[in-house]
Formats: structure tokens, sequence, C-alpha cells
């Protein structure tokens, strides 16, 4: 059985979709013979999150952390003991492809890290938008992404999976597979679609990445940096 993880904490606007992305990775993944259990964690949501995760998700957790290092725990333990044998993350602001759950399976490996990548820019600037697309990734490529990435069981339990931080909580499982010697497959496909929204969940992570990169545009071309405007 393969296990999703996603973390929500006030979600309702982006949930629906991403599960529903996710079921259909889930019947393409039945195609090929493999099941897969999605699990939401609903950490402190007072809005319409839980209702659309009972009606698109196979189970749905809840705590009251403010804290998506501990979501991502819970989820991973509670797939772990229902016998995953690999643990696939997103994020309910993310949609994943038709292909994204098999794709990391048959990659074989301990580790996957993919992409993401923006289709709705909102309100960012195309100078921000070229900023961002200046470096096109490749595979082999340096990017953590807790919206886009996988690994099998017996990995996380070795580097003791997810720490209950409010920031980075990806970047240090996978700093931690790299130090264990596992074998990462850092590839471009399957690449995930994620929001460029300005009141991200977590601090530190993608959303903010998007808001200095801004700063860093303005900065450059001798305007009013955003935070300030």
């Amino acid at each position: 059985m393969i296990g999703i993880v996603i973390p929500a904490h006030n979600e309702e606007p982006y949930l629906e979709a991403c599960l529903q992305s996710v079921r259909r990775s889930s019947a393409h993944l039945a195609r090929h013979g493999l099941h897969a259990t999605c699990v939401v964690v609903l950490d402190a949501c007072t809005d319409g999150s839980a209702r659309i995760a009972r009606a698109h998700a196979d189970q749905v957790l809840e705590i009251d952390a403010r804290n998506v290092g501990q979501a991502r725990r819970a989820g991973a333990q509670y797939l772990i003991e229902q016998g995953a044998a690999w643990i696939a993350c997103t994020d309910a602001d993310t949609q994943v492809p038709e292909n994204w759950l098999h794709a990391q399976w048959a990659l074989q490996a301990d580790v996957f890290c993919g992409i993401v990548r923006v289709e709705d820019w909102g309100s960012y600037s195309p100078e921000v938008v070229r900023a961002f697309h200046a470096a096109p990734p490749q595979d082999g490529h340096p990017h953590i992404h807790g919206a886009n990435l996988g690994l099998s069981r017996a990995a996380y339990l070795q580097v003791g999976g997810f720490l209950p931080a409010s920031a980075h909580e990806d970047v240090s499982l996978i700093r931690r597979c790299e130090q264990a010697g596992l074998d990462i497959a850092r590839r471009i496909e399957p690449c995930v679609v994620t929001s460029a929204r300005r009141d991200a969940r977590a601090r530190e992570g993608f959303g903010d990445f998007l808001l200095n990169l801004e700063r860093t545009v303005l900065q450059s071309a001798g305007g009013v940096d955003a935070a300030a405007a």
C-alpha cells in the first residue's frame, strides 16, 4: 500500500481540488495493481476543511498543534501503522498529476524529491515570474518541497521521520536521508502544481520564498520593497 499525507490548516479554498487530484492519481495507481490510502491531517482548522476532507479522503486525523512537521509526522505514523510501503507527501494547496503516485513508486529509489510549478501567479508581476523561471531545474536538482516528495517506509523509519518543526521539516528529513547515504531520486517529473498565495500557512516555506523573490526583484529594479508598500 502507498500512503499519502496531506497536512491542512484552514485550507477550504484549495483542499477539494487537491484531494480530487490525489483521487485521480490513486485510480491511476490502481490500474497498475497497487492500492493507495490518503490521510488528511487537520491541524487547528476552524473553516470548512474538515467537511471537505471527510468527503474526499480515506482517513482524517485531527490535531491542535499549528505545526506542519507534527501534522506530517502524525499522518506518516498512521500510514506506517496501516502497513504503507511508501509515503508520498503533498500540500493542501497543491494539485498532483495523474501519474504522481505510480511514477514515484516506479523509480525504485529510497527517496523521491520532486519540483513544483505555479500556473496561477495571482498578483505577482511578470518580472517575478521571469525570475522564478530564470534557472529551469533539471534531473539531479537540489530542491526539496514537502508538496512533492516521497520515501519508502524503511527509509522513513531509518532516519527518524518528520520532526515536529514549524518550518523546514521536509528539508530536515531529506538532509538526514542524505547523511544516511540513501538513494535519492531528484527528478523534475512528476511535477506538481502549487499555489502562489501570499498568505502561506507554513512560514519560511514556498510562499515566503516567493515573497522574498519579489522583494529581491523590486530591490534590483530600484523599486519599493513590497513588504513596506
